[in-house]
């Protein structure tokens, strides 16, 4: 009993904060847009019956999608971004965790503190701080031009690569801090193995520990990736008119064009661009797993 309690717990939070609401919101995208209360049709009615309501649905909303170029540009475009981020963001993080992994033992709480410690503010606040710094009367402009490094100020603020500082800034913890739980595990004597056998300090570290830390660097990626995709926020204050990525334009179908069906339709194709990989991903894994048994 305790444990179908135990194994009923995590199902019932994934049904109730997961599956309910998308089938909520794939059962919108197959809907049409109405001005009604809320704007879409059909609505279900038991005196209809559940039938004439199914009648009803359609995947026009996906099929109008594949016509618009807007929506598969966003795509791209939102693939992009979070992929080039991701590998800035582990290209930046990987030194931290390893710098933190190598630290004296009595340092490590401290670092791990400096990394949090980001998230004690609010992140609208840390995003809106990048105005500042970014824009050409910002600090950064300033620093440039007082050091004699530019003549005139940079153009950052309000294009790709501010949403890549924006972005790779904001989740860099969650990249660090996976990594570092891999490399505090691993251990040192291995190291001390491939070095008496000849290795170099650089041969250990990708033959022993970039290997040993797969896992952390794959868990930090996804952590880092899939929010980075979805991203609206960094976009829309650091981005620019030329900054295409599927979180606006999500916000956009919601809030400004009130065609819940399309948003539903897209948030849909979001999600299965997230969850089939991972899917593929773990299955994968769990093949490795049993073969190496």
């Amino acid at each position: 009993m305790r444990r179908a309690i135990l194994i009923l717990v995590p199902y019932l939070w994934l049904l109730a904060l997961f599956l309910v609401p998308f089938i909520i919101v794939g059962r919108i995208s197959l809907s049409d847009t109405a001005l009604a209360r809320p704007p879409y049709l059909p609505q279900f009615s038991w005196d209809e019956g559940i039938w004439a309501f199914l009648s009803q649905l359609d995947f026009e909303n996906f099929w109008f999608l594949t016509t618009d170029d807007l929506y598969w540009k966003a795509y791209l475009s939102s693939l992009q971004i979070a992929i080039t981020a991701t590998f800035f963001a582990l290209l930046i993080g990987y030194p931290i965790a390893y710098g933190m992994a190598r630290a004296p033992e009595e340092w490590r709480p401290t670092l791990m503190m400096l990394v949090i410690l980001p998230f004690w503010t609010s992140f609208l606040i840390r995003v809106y701080s990048w105005i500042g710094i970014l824009s050409q009367e910002g600090y950064l402009n300033q620093i440039l031009l007082w050091a004699g490094i530019i003549d005139a100020p940079l153009i950052i603020l309000n294009t790709n690569t501010a949403v890549y500082i924006g972005i790779v800034y904001t989740y860099l913890p969650f990249m660090i801090l996976p990594i570092y739980s891999a490399l505090d595990r691993l251990d040192g004597s291995l190291i001390e193995a491939a070095e008496d056998l000849g290795c170099s300090r650089l041969q250990a570290f990708w033959l022993i520990t970039v290997p040993l830390s797969k896992n952390g660097i794959i868990a930090g990626c996804f952590l880092v990736f899939i929010p980075a995709l979805g991203e609206f926020v960094i976009p829309s204050l650091l981005g620019g008119s030329e900054t295409l990525m599927i979180g606006k334009i999500l916000w956009e179908e919601f809030f400004n064009n009130r065609d819940w069906p399309v948003a539903s339709a897209v948030a849909v194709v979001l999600l299965l661009i997230l969850v089939v990989p991972i899917v593929l991903f773990q299955r994968n894994q769990q093949r490795q797993a049993e073969e190496d048994r």
